[in-house]
């Protein structure tokens, strides 16, 4: 291990490295430091009589999450058995910065979390105005894939860039354009980052990425984009540079967010639109977003294929719950959507088909229009899901973010808050299952995102409540750990917190600018997002949810991204007594 000024090289050895930064965190070496995040408030491994506790799993709960206040920034505060350290940031530089192809002047991709179309910070007396930009674009890296590879190339035809990778798509930039990124965790710092697409085979800009995974079937990284009808899926090469083709041609346009593989090679997809506020219920929005499900005709090859969407059979009156254009209030408050997230109910489902290359064509589609018209079920924002470990793929565990509003009518019961939800079925590839609701959210426990599961019976998703809900609450985002084997009914029941994220300095100063400053165009408040376990097997036995997660023992690593602000990407790693 080579120690430098802000920067080092990951020793292979996952124990050794582990220990590194342990020691590093312990003494304060100047290379590290800065890596390391803050335990619980006198935070001990060993239990208390008062600390919860996940069990089965050995960690203990961070009691509350970290409030907001104008100018006070805050540690990130993980479960005293954790620690992190930084991975990638927003200003290390990448290692060949690359021209956004869209739009004049010149703007290029020059840091992991920025474009250069500004400076990192402020100047000193610099005024954000409509036509001026005091701060260059952030391009904040989203969801993670970490894959072990080898004889992976960059920029550098002379550099050994290991074999451990962490991929993303950024979502946000200069001119709303795109970015595919791989953090090379065995590099220095020079090599640290490497920009493998801004454009796709065609030359056009990439949008916004969102999710990411890696099909083993078809050899290909799938990023989504949630731009709606602009938004898609896009399949990339590992490459460098990457070639980028849009498969919204049989996959769809839609706000896909998730994006993951079952074990017959079927790509599962979630869009995140928002819906209409309701006149009465001027708070709450309708459900708006569809869950969907595409089986190629083979699963090397996803541009030949059938969209499916997720179809849930109303309790009440035997027919599928639809959306109602127009009918805001009235699908808001409807008993279905009350029985959707009502413990103890299971919902009948079926698949729809939307689209069939083979009868459609290929030309690209609005999936959340078609899933409307042909009577799939919407849902309140259904962001992310993942596939139970263990179930042979025959559960699902989605979220919904809800309206992100402490005001929202539609409370607890009708989903305002968000929930976590079960989709059971005999097979992935079934045509029918059933829905059943895992966890109802709370103003103090809702608005999930991200999501992975820690083991077979553990779940952990993050929120992404947004800069509104933070002020109206006074706390900042946490991560939850689920126990699928106990019963949320029971409000003594509540999920365990294991991270609750700061405020690093470039969000508080971006929090203020976005509330005052006319035409500031970066966001606010960190947000958490990329929750990821994983032993980085690119095979199709490595796909996501075909092995029980061992986090820290047998090539299992943790990631999360501490997204806007300093853009900072970190690794959790286990802490030790003494450490």
């Amino acid at each position: 291990m080579r120690l430098t000024a802000g920067s080092y090289s990951v020793v292979p050895n996952p124990e050794t490295r582990m220990n590194l930064v342990r020691m590093s965190c312990v003494l304060g070496l100047p290379a590290l430091l800065a890596s390391c995040t803050t335990a619980a408030p006198d935070a001990d491994p060993t239990p208390t009589a008062v600390a919860r506790h996940a069990s089965g799993v050995g960690l203990t709960e961070v009691p509350s999450a970290a409030t907001k206040a104008a100018g006070v920034t805050s540690p990130n505060v993980l479960s005293p058995e954790l620690l992190a350290v930084v991975a990638a940031q927003g200003s290390n530089p990448v290692e060949n910065p690359q021209v956004l192809p869209i739009g004049s002047p010149a703007v290029s991709v020059t840091h992991y979390g920025y474009d250069s179309d500004g400076p990192l910070v402020p100047a000193p007396g610099d005024v954000q105005s409509a036509t001026h930009q005091i701060e260059a674009s952030k391009t904040e890296p989203d969801k993670n894939t970490y894959l072990v590879l080898r004889d992976q190339v960059g920029a550098d035809p002379g550099y050994d860039y290991g074999t451990h990778f962490v991929f993303q798509g950024h979502e946000s930039g200069a001119r709303h354009a795109g970015t595919i990124t791989r953090i090379n965790l065995d590099a220095d710092a020079a090599h640290r980052v490497t920009v493998t697409a801004v454009a796709d085979v065609h030359g056009a800009a990439l949008p916004p990425i969102d999710g990411s995974t890696w099909d083993p079937w078809a050899e290909r990284l799938l990023v989504t984009s949630e731009a709606g009808p602009a938004g898609g899926v896009w399949q990339a090469t590992l490459d460098v540079p990457s070639a980028v083709e849009d498969i919204s041609g049989a996959l769809g346009r839609a706000g896909y967010e998730l994006v993951t593989n079952d074990d017959r090679g079927n790509v599962w997809l979630i869009d995140d639109v928002g819906g209409a506020r309701g006149v009465v219920n001027r708070n709450a929005k309708q459900p708006n977003s569809f869950v969907y499900r595409f089986v190629p005709v083979r699963p090397d090859d996803l541009h030949h294929g059938k969209l499916e969407a997720l179809q849930v059979i109303s309790l009440r009156t035997h027919q599928p719950i639809v959306f109602h254009a127009g009918q805001a209030d009235a699908d808001i408050t409807s008993d279905d959507v009350r029985d959707l997230h009502t413990y103890g109910k299971v919902l009948p489902t079926r698949w729809v088909t939307l689209h069939d290359t083979e009868l459609d064509g290929t030309a690209p589609f609005d999936a959340n229009a078609l899933a409307k018209a042909r009577l799939a079920t919407p849902f309140k924002r259904p962001e992310n899901g993942a596939f139970r470990p263990g179930s042979r793929f025959r559960e699902l565990v989605f979220d919904e973010t809800g309206d992100t509003d402490l005001r929202t009518e539609a409370g607890s019961e009708l989903g305002g808050f968000g929930a976590v939800l079960k989709l059971t079925q005999r097979t992935p590839s079934a045509d029918h299952g059933t829905l059943s609701l895992v966890y109802r959210g709370d103003a103090a426990h809702g608005s999930f995102d991200n999501v992975t599961f820690w083991d077979a019976d553990h779940v952990v998703f993050v929120e992404d409540a947004g800069d509104a809900l933070h002020t109206q609450r006074n706390a900042l985002d946490s991560a939850f750990l689920f126990d699928l084997n106990v019963h949320y009914e029971d409000p003594a029941n509540q999920p365990l917190r294991i991270i609750a994220e700061g405020r690093d300095p470039s969000a508080t100063l971006d929090a203020a600018l976005l509330g005052a400053a006319p035409g500031f165009q970066n966001d606010g408040d960190n947000e958490l997002t990329g929750i990821h376990v994983s032993n980085g097997d690119p095979t199709r036995h490595g796909v996501l949810g075909a092995q029980v997660p061992q986090p820290f023992h047998h090539g299992y690593r943790v990631f999360f991204t501490q997204q806007h602000g300093d853009n900072a990407t970190w690794e959790i790693l286990p802490r030790r007594a003494g450490d």
